[in-house]
């Protein structure tokens, strides 16, 4: 049967103003294998920790990597959009030029055959 009792043991040194002249002592002591056993959960623990940490910045980078690739999706798409509006704004600049109203409709038309 585990029985805890509490024991405190006073001081035997001069008593000073503003301290303890109590101190509390355990009656449970502790093994070396509990000792292990103790460390040994911690750097479980802190292992965790750690891995968990370490997770967390991988899936920031993840979501980093897929910024950038979306960006770069963006950034050519705009570039097509770019040529696009050029390709057609020349074709309304050469329409309505000078040259292309003095141009007459040719009276006949010729194919050559093979």
């Amino acid at each position: 049967m585990y029985q805890r009792t509490t024991t405190f043991n006073r001081r035997q040194q001069n008593w000073n103003r503003n301290q303890n002249t109590v101190a509390f002592a355990s009656n449970v002591k502790l093994g070396p294998v509990t000792h292990t056993v103790l460390v040994a959960l911690m750097v479980t623990v802190l292992g965790l920790i750690y891995l968990t940490q370490a997770t967390r910045a991988t899936g920031y980078d993840y979501q980093a990597q897929q910024l950038d690739s979306q960006i770069d999706t963006l950034a050519s798409k705009k570039t097509d959009l770019e040529v696009e509006n050029a390709r057609l704004t020349a074709l309304n600049a050469v329409q309505k030029s000078t040259v292309a109203k003095e141009m007459t409709t040719p009276a006949s038309t010729a194919y050559v055959s093979e």
